[in-house]
């Protein structure tokens, strides 16, 4: 089991197979706080936390998963999210939905 990324409750058991210190993409505008994280997606590549709109190339920003757990502590009830699966919620507050395959625009 992982170490919890700091500020974490080291009680707390981390929920990813992938480290805390592992990459994933975000788009820049999340990071900024002026979008929620709507749209969760695995791949081979790994984890893509998403707003649900359309990205551009330019708006991607690599975090670590401990980051983005931070920026939304919903993502550990996604943890166990199969390779090739996404979820999907219409706003914050409102559950996930999870559905086999990529997640259609």
């Amino acid at each position: 089991m992982s170490t919890p990324p700091e500020g974490q409750d080291s009680a707390a058991a981390w929920p990813f197979a992938e480290p805390p210190d592992d990459e994933a993409v975000t788009l820049d505008r999340i990071v900024r706080g002026e979008s929620p994280i709507l749209l969760v997606a695995r791949d081979d590549d790994g984890w893509q936390f998403l707003d649900g709109e359309h990205v551009f190339e330019e708006d991607g920003e690599v975090v670590l998963l401990g980051e983005a757990l931070q920026l939304d502590p919903t993502l550990a009830d996604l943890a166990d999210l199969p390779v090739g699966w996404h979820a999907r919620r219409p706003d914050v507050g409102r559950p996930w939905t999870r559905a086999e395959g990529e997640p259609e625009p």
